[in-house]
């Protein structure tokens, strides 16, 4: 396709349009769907529509795309948001309807499918329930779609799409492997497995998608990696489908995979920021590409990495944006912001988490408020400041207090994420107390409810949890309790669900080594040092322990810290509203 500054690939559909210009148009929405800017995909369609007003498919594209999707269900849009959105969706769909007596068969079919999902332009006054039918009713409607047209590849997508979309982000038991209650994972794995059989189905970027994101929470997401190497190439310009083999890369140990899938969505997502500018729903997926990249480096040991994508992250949220209303784009993003927090914690860079500003505004800036206090409580902690780090402990618990419960960072709630936080700040400030049994209760706890968070890509808590506990243990000569710690998180048992296993991360791995040698079984360490020397070969920190909170690696502060709060302190030096502060 020419005569768009984007290069989204080869992909096309024949429509029943007798204009060239339409169906061009019409292309690049259906690939902008697939690619999740849906915003994008929304103007693609609208000028399909204004190339050929009487081609149903383009009113079709307009209705599906504004429409819920994997990563905004019906139950995320808010209340203003759900209005407009139904409004639109509904006078499309309707339009759609009364052009489509000259359209093709199958997107009659289409046509009269999407009609379910938006019956109504007005939920009526029990809005309780409506949309969750809507849901069940467009997929019944598309497996009826999908009888009469199986071959057709876009059919198929958007069928697994419409079964994946009854329980998005919920497809499987992590404890099982089986479907969870109320998902239809496996007819959405059956759909996706039929099409991608097909010669073309490999070259299909919603099929690659979808397929990526069905197996990512199974029990064998390694399954997909094939697949997912594929879709990069299909559409140049999708930063979101440049970033989306990661989700199976990271799941695999890949991390440098993951660090370079998720450049290439950075970099490519730059053309379109700069067209657009950042004041759009779409930099949700530009954070995520940040966020993304973050998690990979922290866990291959590659802290400049780490904190060159924190201070891009940072930039790529402006303050107006947090300010939008609606959809409330605060609630949505502010959690991205405390990812500097974790990077510094992960790598042990205590003098700079105790220079880091507070927020000047610390309602919009809650999350990030409340993540800069844990971090000083830790980093107080581990260089002997315990009495203060109790201080820092009781003001996060009132900034936690200040975070709303719909404030998420994509699956989790910022307040079970901060729950985390809690029980390892109790842990660190117990340890360095003394009251071991204490601490290591509170580790345990953190443990417990990290993994009780909801499955998330990546996840939401950045540093996993075994890494101190695995680490403390070690320091106080519990070498066995360690040794299972370390087995768990590099899944090298079956104690974990696949999804909460890290493989081949260095941190684990060094723990892992530890252990052996300590423990005299000196054949199965050497095949673990074989490993650590591969992962360690990428890390830019010497790897002297699974967690910086080791007492060993910690090096006195030069001189005593601030406190951010005290009286007299000079409030020009605070990090100022768009959440950014300079890298150390």
């Amino acid at each position: 396709m020419t005569g768009y500054e984007y290069d989204l690939g080869r992909y096309h559909r024949e429509i029943g349009t007798d204009s060239a210009e339409a169906a061009a148009w019409f292309d690049r929405g259906l690939i902008w769907s697939y690619a999740f800017n849906h915003e994008e995909a929304v103007v693609c369609f609208e000028r399909a529509a204004a190339a050929h007003p009487a081609c149903a498919m383009a009113q079709w594209g307009i209705a599906y795309a504004l429409g819920p999707n994997y990563n905004k269900p019906w139950e995320f849009f808010d209340e203003d948001d759900l209005d407009r959105t139904l409004v639109r969706t509904h006078r499309a769909v309707q339009r759609a309807q009364e052009l489509a007596g000259r359209a093709l068969p199958v997107e009659r079919a289409l046509i009269g499918a999407l009609a379910h999902r938006y019956p109504d332009a007005h939920l009526g006054p029990d809005p309780a329930a409506p949309t969750a039918v809507w849901n069940a009713d467009y997929a019944q409607a598309m497996s009826l779609v999908y009888r009469d047209f199986a071959d057709d590849p876009d059919v198929a997508a958007l069928y697994a799409d419409a079964l994946m979309n009854l329980t998005p982000w919920q497809l499987w038991d992590l404890r099982t492997g089986e479907p969870a209650p109320g998902s239809r994972a496996d007819e959405a794995q059956l759909v996706l497995d039929r099409a991608l059989a097909r010669p073309d189905g490999w070259q299909h970027p919603g099929l690659l998608h979808l397929h990526i994101h069905l197996v990512e929470m199974s029990a064998t997401p390694e399954r997909g990696l094939a697949l997912a190497d594929l879709l990069p190439d299909l559409v140049p310009d999708a930063g979101h489908l440049q970033h989306m083999p990661s989700h199976l890369q990271v799941l695999c140990g890949d991390y440098r995979g993951a660090i370079t899938a998720n450049s290439r969505g950075i970099a490519a997502d730059a053309k379109f920021l700069a067209r657009s500018g950042p004041m759009n729903f779409y930099t949700l997926y530009r954070a995520h590409n940040h966020h993304f990249r973050i998690y990979a480096a922290m866990l291959s040991g590659r802290s400049r990495v780490a904190l060159e994508t924190a201070e891009q992250l940072e930039q790529c949220i402006p303050t107006e944006l947090l300010r939008v209303p609606s959809p409330p784009m605060a609630d949505w993003l502010e959690g991205f912001l405390a990812m500097r927090v974790h990077v510094l914690i992960r790598f042990g860079r205590w003098p700079d988490i105790l220079a880091l500003p507070l927020p000047d505004d610390r309602d919009l800036y809650c999350v990030t408020t409340a993540m800069t206090h844990y971090a000083r409580g830790v980093a107080l902690a581990a260089t002997g400041h315990v009495e203060r780090a109790g201080v820092e402990r009781v003001r996060m618990q009132a900034a936690v207090a200040r975070v709303p419960p719909e404030r998420m960072l994509f699956n989790n709630t910022c307040r079970d994420i901060l729950g985390v936080a809690s029980s390892l700040l109790d842990g660190e400030i117990n340890y360095r107390a003394g009251h071991l049994d204490q601490a290591f209760a509170d580790l345990r706890r953190a443990i417990d409810l990290e993994d009780a968070l909801p499955f998330d890509e990546p996840w939401g808590w950045m540093q996993p949890t075994r890494h101190a506990y695995g680490a403390l243990l070690l320091e106080q000569g519990h070498v066995a309790r360690a040794l299972d710690v370390y087995t768990a998180d590099l899944g090298i048992d079956d104690t974990l669900p696949r999804a909460l296993q890290h493989p081949g991360n260095v941190w684990s791995l060094h723990g892992l080594h530890e252990c052996l040698t300590r423990l005299g079984r000196d054949a199965e360490a050497r095949l673990v040092a074989h490993q650590l020397r591969l992962a360690a070969a990428v890390a830019d920190v010497p790897i002297q322990a699974s967690c910086f909170c080791r007492l060993s690696t910690v090096e006195p502060l030069r001189q005593e810290p601030a406190d951010l709060e005290s009286p007299g302190r000079d409030s020009g030096s605070e990090r100022s509203d768009h959440g950014c502060c300079s890298p150390s």
